[in-house]
This record gives C-alpha cells, structure tokens and sequence, in this order.
C-alpha cells in the first residue's frame, strides 16, 4: 500500500471520528472525547492542517492537548464522561432484554470507567 493511500485511509477515518465525535455532542449515547481523539490521531497521519486545527480548537484542544500531553483529563471532563457513559448504559440496559448484551454493556462500561479513572487528574484552570 502506498504512502499516498494510507494518507487517504487515515484522513477519511479521522474524519469519520470527527463528524462522530461532533454527532456525540449532541447524542448523549455517543462518546464525544474518545472520538475525537481518535480524530486527532487520524488526522496526525494524514493532514496537518486538520491536526492543528482540532488541537487549536476553542472547545476540542485542551482536552485533547491534555491527552496527548499528559495521558491526563480534568476532574469535571471524567465526571461527564464517566456519568454520561453510564446513563447511556442504564438506558440501553433497561431497553435490551437480551441479557448477554446487558452484560457485554456491563463490561464495556467497567472497562471504559477503570481506564478513564487510570488517567491522571489535571487541577480545573481558575
């Protein structure tokens, strides 16, 4: 695979993860910052412009630069995630009635929650 085509594969992923992440403001059941973080790593490897843009981004960039930096979030950027992650599974828990998918969204949330408590805590900017 040529150099130019997986410019092109990351570039098209990191805009899928942008267009979900920004689709996650909106939809409390879709992660917003693990999406775009996802998009800035896409975007690393395809398109400087966008990178820079989304790391500048009034509202995206101190998260994200936090990450990237310092494998770091602020306390009140884990207790949104963390509480929209887990009203998001109460939700879909109570309106599945499959139990095996109850309990792989039981994991799943288990998994996410131990990792975002795993990352370091900024102090909240005065």
């Amino acid at each position: 695979m040529t150099q130019h085509v997986k410019k092109l594969i990351a570039g098209g992923l990191g805009l899928l993860f942008l267009i979900l992440g920004l689709v996650g403001i909106l939809l409390p059941v879709l992660p917003t910052t693990p999406f775009l973080l996802l998009a800035s790593f896409f975007f690393m490897r395809s398109s400087d412009r966008m990178h820079k843009w989304l790391l500048n981004h009034k509202l995206f960039g101190p998260t994200i630069r936090s990450y990237m930096n310092h494998r770091a979030l602020k306390k009140s950027t884990k207790v949104k995630a963390l509480s929209t992650l887990w009203l998001s599974l109460s939700i879909s828990i109570y309106i599945v009635e499959i139990i095996y998918i109850d309990i792989l969204l039981i994991v799943v949330g288990l998994c996410v929650s131990w990792y975002l408590l795993s990352l370091k805590t900024l102090a909240e900017e005065a």
